[in-house]
C-alpha cells in the first residue's frame, strides 16, 4: 500500500463535508439536515476554516522528557516528566510499526481525505444490528485532532474537557480540523505526529516511550511481531499494555492485528504466522523521574540534582513564574549537560563517609566549585537523598542550603573579608598589632565573656597565637585577636560589605537583620558566627582564587531544547575585587597550609598537612572552628579549584562537632581538592605587588 500526500483538491473536500455533516446528525442523533444548508454550510466553513484551523494541530506542542546528564554529555543523572514521551520522526520508526498502527486503527488511512465515510457507514450498519451506539469511525486524523486538544498545556482545562466531549458540535468541529489538517499537512507527517502523540499504557506516551519500556528497543528495531502487540495496545491501553495489564489480552489484540495486515495485504500470510509464534522478551525499563531516581544513589547525585532543579526553577528564560518553569522542566524536552564531575562527586562523597558515617547525627558536607566560571563540580555529604526512614536518608540540601536551612557558621573562615576590607582601604599585608590573649573592645556586649560591658573576644591557643602578627602570620594561625582588632580598624560594616559581594547571602533572618542594621557594631562577625553552606563559601573564595572575579554558582553548563536548539546558559561573573587585592588575600592564604607565599612571611598554619596533600604544589585555605567547637570547616583553593566542607549536626546546633574532628575535616577537604586537580602540574597564583605587601 503506497502512502499518498495532500492534494486533496478544495471541492473534494466541501463534498466530503456536506456528506459527513449529514452522516454526523445520523450518527449523533441529529434530527436530518437539509441538504442544501449542508452545502452552505460547507461553503462558508471553506472560507474560513484554514484561519480557524488551530496552529497546535500543525504542530503539536506535546510533552517531551527532559533528560539530564553529568558534564562529559553521555552519564545519565536523571530524567523529569510528567509524561514519559521523546518525539521521533517517521523515518525513525520501523515499516512494519507504521503498518501495524494503520492496520489496527485505521485501515483505509491512505484512501480517505480525514474522514473516512465508506468506513463510518459500515459502522453505522454494524452497530445498528447490534444496537448499540456508532462506533469505530474515528480516523487517525480525527484521533490526532482530539489528542492534542485534550493534552494542549496552552488550553484550558474547560477547552481540553470539550474536545472529548460527546457533543454533536465537538463531533462537527473534530470533522472539520481533521478534513483541514488534511489539506495542510502530507500523509507521513500526521502519521508521525499520530505515533508520537498517543498512549501506548503504563505511563508510556508516543512510539519511542512504547518501544523502549515494553521491549528495550528503538523504534526503528522494532519487528513485525512487536509492532503488531504495541499497535494492538491502543484501543485500550491500560488494560491491554503487556506490562501493565492482561497478557493475554495483549496477545489476542496482536493476533487481530496481525490478522488485519495480512487481509489489507501489508503482509504475507507466512509472516503472519511467524509473527504470531514468535516468543516476545519484555525486556524493557521506566525513566527515571526526577532527583529521588537520580543515579548514583551511593555518591548522592541526588543533592546535585536537586540543586540543578533549583536552579532551573531560578532561570527566567524558562518561565514568568516558578510554577510555569518547574513545568517547563518537567514537559519541555530539554537536554542539560550539567557541570558535575562524577568521579570527583564520588571522591567527595567517600572522604565525607570517611568523617562521618551514613548514620551518625553529624554530617561533612563538601562542595567544589571552578574559579572563574562559577561551575559547580560536586556536592557531596554522607548522606543518601531519599525520604525514606532512618537518619541516613535525607532531601534537605545540606551542602547547598535552601528554605529554612541556612547553613552552618564557619568561623574563622569569615577573617578573610576582614582582610580583603583591610587591603582595600589601603592596608599592607605588612599590617602588625600586637594581639593579645584577650582583646577589650569599642563595642559594647552584656554576653558571660564581656570585659566591662564591652566586646571582649580571646585566641583558642595563646601560647602559639599571641604576639606581634601581620596578616600573613595572623592568618596562618587564625589570631582572633588581631583580626578583631583589624576590624576595629576598618569598621565591621566594611567586612561585611565585601561578604555580600562575594556572594554570602546572610539567608538567616537573624543575620540578615543584624547586617542591615548592625553592621556598624558587630565585632564578631570576623569570628564566623554568619550561617552559610559549603557551596556559598566555596563560591567566595573562588572569588580570590580568581584574582576577584565572583562568579555566581552554576550547574549547568549547556541546554538544548526538545528542537535541538542551544538555550543560553552563561556565567553570572563580574570583578567584585582588584586583582592585586585578591592576589596579596591569596599570599596571606598560603600560611594556614603550610607554604611559605611569595615573600616568605609565613611562620604557621592550622592545615599544614594539606600542603603534603597537594604534593607541595601552589595552594591555599583557611580552618575555622566555632566557638566550643559547634563546627568545623576548612575551606581550600587552587587556581583552578576549590573545595569548601564544614562540620555540623544540622538538626541539633548544641550538638558540637569537637575539635578532635578538626583535622579530619582538613585532610577529607584536602583529598577532594587534590582529585580536583589532578596529579599533574596545575596554575601557580600570581604574586602580589610589593605595594600592596609592604605599603610605603
Amino acid at each position: 500500500m503506497t502512502p499518498e500526500g495532500t492534494g486533496h483538491g478544495r471541492g473534494s473536500a466541501l463534498g466530503r463535508l456536506g456528506g459527513v455533516l449529514i452522516l454526523i446528525g445520523v450518527l449523533v442523533g441529529v434530527a436530518a439536515i437539509p441538504t442544501g444548508a449542508v452545502l452552505i454550510s460547507a461553503a462558508h466553513w471553506s472560507e474560513q476554516q484554514r484561519a480557524d484551523l488551530p496552529a497546535q494541530l500543525l504542530n503539536p506542542p506535546t510533552a517531551q522528557v527532559t533528560r539530564v546528564y553529568a558534564s562529559d554529555g553521555k552519564t545519565l543523572i536523571t530524567t523529569f516528566y510528567d509524561e514519559d514521551r521523546h518525539d521521533v520522526t517517521l523515518g525513525q520508526i520501523a515499516p512494519v510499526m507504521q503498518q501495524a498502527i494503520v492496520a489496527a486503527e485505521d485501515v483505509r488511512y491512505y484512501q480517505h481525505g480525514g474522514v473516512d465515510l465508506k468506513g463510518a457507514v459500515r459502522a453505522l450498519v454494524a452497530d445498528a444490528r447490534r444496537g448499540a451506539a456508532a462506533q469505530g469511525a474515528s480516523t487517525l486524523t480525527m484521533q490526532v485532532v482530539r489528542n492534542v486538544l485534550k493534552d494542549d498545556p496552552t488550553l484550558t482545562p474547560a477547552e481540553r474537557a470539550a474536545a472529548t466531549a460527546d457533543t454533536p458540535e465537538r463531533k462537527l468541529k473534530e470533522v472539520q480540523y481533521a478534513l483541514e489538517l488534511e489539506q495542510r499537512l502530507s500523509k507521513q507527517q500526521i502519521l508521525q505526529n499520530y505515533l508520537n502523540i498517543v498512549y501506548f499504557g503504563d505511563g508510556g506516551y508516543g512510539i519511542e516511550a512504547a518501544a523502549r519500556r515494553i521491549f528495550g528497543v528503538t523504534p526503528a528495531r522494532l519487528d513485525l511481531a512487536q509492532a503488531a502487540m504495541i499497535a494492538g495496545i491502543v484501543q485500550s491501553p491500560d488494560a491491554d499494555n503487556p506490562l501493565s495489564g492482561d497478557r493475554s489480552k495483549a496477545k489476542a489484540r496482536q493476533l487481530y492485528v496481525l490478522g488485519a495486515m495480512q487481509k489489507a495485504g501489508m503482509i504475507t500470510a507466512a509472516q503472519q504466522r511467524t509473527a504470531a509464534a514468535e516468543k516476545l522478551t519484555f525486556a524493557g525499563t521506566a525513566p527515571p523521574n526526577g532527583c529521588m531516581d537520580a543515579a548514583g544513589t551511593a555518591d548522592g547525585w541526588g543533592f546535585f540534582c536537586d540543586y540543578v532543579r533549583t536552579w532551573f526553577d531560578a532561570q527566567p528564560q524558562f518561565g514568568s513564574t516558578v510554577a510555569e518553569r518547574d513545568t517547563a522542566l518537567r514537559r519541555g524536552g530539554y537536554t542539560i549537560v550539567t557541570t558535575l564531575d562524577p568521579d570527583l562527586q564520588h571522591t567527595a562523597a567517600a572522604e565525607s563517609r570517611s568523617v562521618y558515617g551514613l548514620t551518625s547525627k553529624k554530617v561533612l558536607p563538601i562542595a567544589v566549585v571552578q574559579p572563574g566560571t562559577g561551575k559547580v563540580l560536586a556536592l557531596a555529604v554522607n548522606r543518601h537523598y531519599s525520604t525514606a526512614k532512618g537518619t541516613q536518608n535525607t532531601v534537605n540540601p545540606l551542602v547547598s542550603g535552601g528554605p529554612k536551612l541556612y547553613g552552618y557558621p564557619s568561623g574563622s573562615t569569615f577573617k578573610m573579608f576582614t582582610m580583603l576590607a583591610a587591603l582595600e582601604a589601603g592596608m599592607p599585608l605588612d599590617t602588625g598589632f600586637d594581639a593579645p590573649a584577650k582583646l577589650r573592645t569599642e563595642w559594647p556586649d552584656n554576653g558571660p565573656d564581656n570585659c566591662g560591658g564591652k566586646y571582649c573576644p580571646g585566641n583558642a591557643n595563646p601560647g602559639w597565637m599571641d604576639g606581634y602578627r601581620t596578616m600573613w602570620t595572623g592568618f596562618g594561625r587564625s589570631v582572633n585577636t588581631y583580626f578583631v582588632r583589624l576590624e576595629e580598624q576598618v569598621g565591621p560594616a566594611a567586612a561585611v560589605a565585601e561578604a555580600k559581594k562575594l556572594g554570602i547571602a546572610f539567608a538567616n533572618p537573624a543575620d540578615a537583620e543584624m547586617a542591615k542594621t548592625g553592621a556598624g557594631s558587630w565585632g564578631s562577625f570576623t569570628l564566623g558566627v554568619v550561617d552559610t553552606t559549603p557551596l556559598e563559601l566555596a563560591s567566595a573564595y573562588a572569588t580570590v582564587a580568581a584574582e576577584g572575579t565572583y562568579c555566581r554558582p552554576l550547574p549547568v553548563q549547556s541546554i538544548t531544547d526538545a528542537h535541538g536548539q542551544s538555550v543560553a546558559v552563561t556565567s553570572t561573573c563580574k570583578q567584585v575585587l582588584d586583582p592585586d587585592v585578591a592576589r596579596a588575600a591569596t599570599d596571606a592564604a598560603r600560611c594556614p597550609v603550610g607554604q611559605r607565599g611569595t615573600f616568605g612571611e609565613c611562620d604557621g598554619g592550622t592545615a599544614t598537612q594539606v600542603n603534603s596533600i597537594m604534593g607541595r604544589r601552589p595552594v591555599a585555605g583557611k580552618t575555622g572552628s566555632t566557638e566550643d567547637h559547634r563546627t568545623e570547616t576548612f575551606v581550600g583553593f587552587t587556581a583552578t579549584a576549590v573545595a569548601a566542607g564544614i562540620a555540623a549536626d544540622p538538626a541539633n546546633p548544641s550538638d558540637l562537632v569537637g575539635s578532635a574532628v578538626e583535622a579530619d575535616v582538613v585532610t577529607a577537604v584536602g583529598r577532594v581538592l587534590r582529585a580536583a586537580v589532578g596529579d599533574g602540574d596545575y596554575a601557580g597564583f600570581t604574586p602580589p605587588s610589593e605595594q600592596i605587601a609592604y605599603g610605603g
